[in-house]
Order: structure tokens, then C-alpha cells, then sequence
């Protein structure tokens, strides 16, 4: 295959990347809002409020896995697609939970429904397969920023899908999830029918070629001593510790935003604000999770990996105290603090993405990152879980100062990666 045709394939990868990612978006917000309180009515107390987030993201864990191994082993197309038709007939089981007040089928939706929610993610990988090292950071953030335009759409369209599903005899808080089920659905499908060709089986067939051309063109001692430091590579100590950092910035963030999200509408809704400004402020941190990406990339391959981490676990200290600080009843410092905790998981997010690329190949990268997502979302479903426990026991400031003084933990670990030799770039 020529450089152009992979250059085709790339470009072409990436725009159904973006159209998919806007309908994943979308079916990400109906978690987020309101999923909190759909459990909190069904069990009348704060106290395990955040189990449907954890429930989410320990579905997300398997998913995340399950994905990984389909990919390594039929591709993109076929792992994304079959992870978002999952998301999807979980959001419809749970909209049939809240209808029959069922919340066993409530729990076990929230499972499947975790499957969109990872698959949302991991699709970020997808554009980079085919993307030089220059461009990894770029490619994921051209990804994330797509699905700014469901993501923000959907936790503003609350009230008017609550509206929509009490039209039809279902509780107000089921309607969202209305809105996952065909987000999720039509992603899925989306990817199915045009994933073609898929970016990671032809990045893989690419890399078996050249380390073919390499081996044919060089004398048999020298093509058996670059061959086993090739197979090598993937366990270098270089490589050891870029997945080592990649991983710790994605699990930390990721554990500081779950946490302080999940229980930010349970907060807004005792101190007497409605589904509306709820979704304004979820909307807003949401949009703060995907919108800057394109921004974000280019400073992560300008500026490097390691850096980024930093900035992030600075950002995500200024959005915990700003959350314990701000007033419950003053929107705009919640708006400010739930934007910087959105900003501060983007920072975190494509950094360690970038890292995780820059320390695979293409013939281990897919189960290697389905992997990694497993940590960091069952370390988010722990935060989740958590989330409400804290808030119960001490109070939503509590849980936001501990969230921000954990996200300072980044920059040991970055102090820690700058100490080995770097083989690539950051």
C-alpha cells in the first residue's frame, strides 16, 4: 500500500470518527445528569447516590476489555460498533426500569449501558493508527472535540426530553436516556457500515510489511538483531514507564472528575436548583471535557507529554477548591469550578493517551489500551461509589478539596518519568 493510499484511509478514518463520536456524545449525558438521581428516587437516600455512576463505569471496565480484544483480533469497526449497539440497548433497559420502578433491571442497564460510555472513549484510539507520531495528539483531540456537540447538546435537552418521556406515561428522569439509546444506536450502525477499510488492520498489515522490506534488505545477522530488538521494544524500560506515566495520568484525573461530577447534581438539587441549571452546569463540564481538544493536542506534541500532566494536575487543584469555595446557591462559581475539572481530565486524558501510543506498536497497541481503560475505568467506578459516601459522611467540600489535593500526585510522577531515557520524543 502506498504512503497516499494510507494517508487516504487516515483522512477518511478520522471523518467517520468525528460523525460517530457526535451520536456517541450525545448518548453520554443521560449518565451523567441524571443517573445520579434516577437512583437516588428509586432508594430515598444520598448514600449510594453515586452507585450508578460506578455501575457505569465498572460496565465501561468490561466493555473496555471485551472492545480491546475484538479490535486486536477483527478491528475497529467491528469493536466500536459492537460496544455502542451495547450502550444502546442499555439506555432502552433503563428507561424500562424507571417506567416499572424495577431496580435490579435499573442496575444491570446501568452495566451495559457503561458499554457506550467506554466505547465513547476508546474510539479516541482510533484516529491514531494510522497517524505519525507528530500527529498522535492531534488525531485524538480532533476525535474528543467531535463529541463536544452531542456531549454538550445532550445534558441541556433534560428537561425537554423529560417532557418528551412523560408525553408517553414515563418518568421525567427516563428521557434522557431515550435520547442514549438512539445516540448510542445510530454510532454503532454509523461505524459498522463505514469503518471500511479498518484503520488498525491496515496499520497493522503496514508494520508487518516495512519489518519485512527492513529484513529482505539487510544481511541475515543484522535483520536477526534488529528483529529481537524490535519484538523487544514494547518491554524496554523506556517503554515500561511511558504505559507506567501514561496510565497514572489518566487513572488520577480520571478518579478526581468522576468523583466531584458525580455528586455535583445531588449538591445543586438539595440546595434548591432544578433539573434545568443542572444541565447547564453538567452541559457546561462537559463541553470543558471535549471542546478545547483540538487546542490541547497541539500543545501536547508542541510542548510534550509530561508537561501537559502538570498543567493538568494544577487545573484539577483550582476546580476542587473552587468547587469547596464556591457558595451553592452562586451558578457561576459551580459553572467556573465544573469547567475547570472538565478542562483539567482533557489535559489529563489526551497526555496520557499520547503517552500510551508513543510506548506501543501496532501488534500489541489495541489489547494494551483495552487494558489500560480497564484500570482507569474501574478506578473511576471506584470514585463514583465512593463519591457519595464522603459527601454523606462529611459534606460536597470535603469530597471536591480531597479530589484536588489527590490530582497534585501528577507531578511526582512526572518528576519520576523525567529521571529515565527517552527513546522517542514526548
Amino acid at each position: 500500500m502506498t504512503d497516499d493510499e494510507v494517508k487516504r484511509i487516515y483522512k477518511r478514518t478520522l471523518i467517520v470518527v468525528v460523525i460517530s463520536q457526535i451520536f456517541g456524545g450525545a448518548g453520554l449525558a443521560a449518565g451523567i445528569t441524571v443517573g445520579a438521581l434516577m437512583a437516588q428516587e428509586m432508594l430515598g437516600t444520598d448514600s449510594y447516590a453515586g452507585v450508578p455512576v460506578a455501575l457505569i463505569t465498572l460496565g465501561s471496565a468490561v466493555a473496555a476489555y471485551l472492545v480491546g480484544r475484538l479490535t486486536h483480533r477483527y478491528g475497529r469497526r467491528i469493536g466500536l460498533s459492537t460496544g455502542f449497539l451495547a450502550g444502546g440497548v442499555g439506555a432502552v433497559g433503563i428507561v424500562l426500569a424507571g417506567a416499572m420502578n424495577q431496580l435490579v433491571l435499573l442496575l444491570v442497564s446501568m452495566l451495559i449501558y457503561g458499554a457506550g460510555t467506554s466505547t465513547n472513549l476508546q474510539a479516541r484510539y482510533a484516529g491514531t493508527d494510522l497517524a505519525k507520531p507528530g500527529q498522535r495528539a492531534k488525531a485524538v483531540s480532533l476525535s474528543m472535540v467531535s463529541t463536544t456537540f452531542g456531549a454538550v447538546a445532550g445534558p441541556n435537552l433534560v428537561k425537554p426530553m423529560g417532557d418528551f418521556a412523560q408525553s408517553f406515561g414515563f418518568p421525567a428522569l427516563t428521557g434522557p436516556f431515550l435520547l442514549s439509546a438512539a445516540a448510542f444506536l445510530a454510532a454503532g450502525l454509523f461505524l459498522l457500515a463505514f469503518l471500511r477499510p479498518d484503520p488498525y488492520l491496515v496499520a497493522k498489515a503496514e508494520a508487518a510489511r516495512q519489518e519485512a522490506v527492513e529484513q529482505e534488505s539487510t544481511a541475515r545477522e543484522a535483520a536477526s538483531t534488529r528483529s529481537a530488538s524490535a519484538a523487544s521494544r514494547p518491554s524496554s524500560p523506556f517503554h515500561n514507564r511511558g504505559l507506567v506515566v501514561g496510565t497514572t495520568v489518566m487513572v488520577l484525573t480520571q478518579i478526581v472528575m468522576i468523583a466531584i461530577m458525580t455528586m455535583t447534581p445531588i449538591h445543586m438539587q438539595h440546595h434548591g436548583h432544578g433539573l434545568s441549571e443542572v444541565g447547564l452546569v453538567i452541559g457546561i463540564h462537559v463541553g470543558a471535557m471535549y471542546l478545547p481538544s483540538l487546542v490541547t493536542g497541539v500543545l501536547v506534541d508542541r510542548f510534550g507529554r509530561y508537561a501537559m500532566a502538570v498543567v493538568s494536575g494544577i487545573t484539577l487543584l483550582l476546580a476542587g477548591v473552587l468547587a469547596a469555595a464556591a457558595p451553592a446557591d452562586s451558578m457561576p462559581l459551580l459553572i467556573a469550578a465544573l469547567a475547570l475539572l472538565g478542562l483539567g481530565w482533557n489535559f489529563g486524558l489526551i497526555s496520557g493517551t499520547a503517552q500510551i501510543v508513543d510506548a506501543t506498536t501496532p501488534a500489541n497497541r489495541a489489547k494494551t489500551q483495552g487494558k489500560i481503560d480497564v484500570l482507569i475505568v474501574l478506578t473511576g467506578a471506584s470514585g463514583g461509589a465512593l463519591s457519595g459516601m464522603v459527601v454523606a459522611e462529611s459534606s460536597y467540600a470535603a469530597l471536591s478539596l480531597i479530589g484536588g489535593a489527590m490530582s497534585l500526585l501528577l507531578i511526582p510522577v512526572v518528576l519520576w518519568a523525567r529521571k529515565a531515557p527517552r527513546a522517542l520524543p514526548e
